[in-house]
């Protein structure tokens, strides 16, 4: 349930009402908004009356949120979130062209790829210290020495890092160096990290799960939310579906209903989501027309000799190329990068 206040309420009538509500066993979300308060009610709300709340003077109308996320619920919070990850910002009308290699293979390798993308107008550095593989004999990076070496490239280029996170055991190790902490489509329901996750300062990049619905993924990012970290994006990798030809299925139409259900910034990867190089010019242009608010693109200096997802890479000097074309689609849609 959402209570809107009316415009100009006085900060007495919010917290009046706020106190009703907790009197009740709720708890509850207040946004501020530019001459308008609402407040989120978290918990049952089946047991209130909502005409309890609307024969109150200071309040506009009472919403009923029939979906079972809250705080991601654009309801509960009209404005779209911003996130900002280490000065870059991303949602709102804010693009995020990431890139970097699948897998870190090495300090020169990295910092390579890390100057030629920011070189070509990248403002975040992507790279895999850990790589979850489905075959226990595929490469499976290189740790803590890979995650090294990305912020050895940081500290060459200024590219704040995004990079996966697979087990807890190195979440103090990554708050602590990564800027934005990526959580793969493998876990996207676990559940026990995500709670862990809520406790954390960093923003969280929440890939969506290879059969995952969009409730789904959005109670995913709840777990977090609801945990004390509400820093969440979105990004959609591409879904299983009956067609072999392509690694997944890139779900465009996830970037409209995601920014309809929810506040929180979307941003895709194309390069998961065909598994082949010559797809992530088209849908990455498709995806910036769709409204995503950011792009992850595995750039690679080296990609057939590559230790992990060669064939979804680009060169750099065709993520240059890229780049120029999606900078002049972002700047026709009046996005600032």
């Amino acid at each position: 349930m959402v209570i809107v206040f009316k415009p100009y309420t006085t900060e007495y009538d919010v917290a009046r009402v706020e106190q009703l509500i907790k009197k009740r066993g709720l708890d509850t979300h207040i946004i501020v908004g530019a001459g308008q308060t609402i407040i989120g009610c978290i918990g049952d709300t089946t047991r209130i009356d909502p005409k309890l709340f609307e024969v109150d003077a200071s309040v506009d109308k009472v919403i009923r949120v029939e979906e079972p996320y809250k705080l991601a619920n654009r309801a509960f919070h009209p404005e779209p979130t911003v996130v900002d990850v280490s000065g870059v910002k991303i949602g709102g009308g804010n693009i995020a062209f990431i890139a970097g290699p699948c897998s870190v293979e090495s300090p020169e390798q990295v910092t390579e790829v890390a100057i030629s993308v920011k070189k070509s107008g990248a403002n975040l550095l992507r790279g895999g210290a850990f790589k979850p593989r489905t075959s226990p004999y595929s490469f499976q990076g290189m740790g803590l020495k890979g995650l090294e070496y990305l912020v050895e490239a940081k500290k060459v280029t200024g590219l704040p890092i995004v990079s996966e996170l697979i087990s807890p055991e190195y979440l103090s190790v990554f708050e602590e160096q990564v800027d934005l902490i990526q959580i793969g489509a493998r876990n996207m329901q676990n559940y026990d990290l995500l709670k862990q996750l809520g406790h954390c300062k960093r923003p969280i990049l929440l890939k969506r799960g290879f059969n995952a619905t969009y409730e789904e993924w959005i109670m995913s990012a709840e777990y977090i939310m609801a945990s004390g970290n509400e820093n969440v994006i979105l990004c959609e990798r591409g879904i299983r579906t009956f067609e072999t030809y392509t690694r997944n299925t890139l779900d465009l139409q996830s970037i409209p209903v995601i920014k309809k259900l929810t506040h929180l910034p979307v941003i895709v990867d194309p390069s998961h989501a065909g598994g082949k190089w010559w797809l992530v010019e088209s849908m990455s242009k498709a995806s910036i027309a769709a409204g995503a608010d950011g792009l992850m693109v595995e750039v690679h200096n080296d990609p057939e000799s590559a230790l992990c997802d060669g064939a979804q890479s680009l060169k750099p000097v065709k993520y240059e190329h890229l780049m120029k074309e999606l900078t002049a689609v972002a700047d026709a849609l009046g996005m600032k990068h």
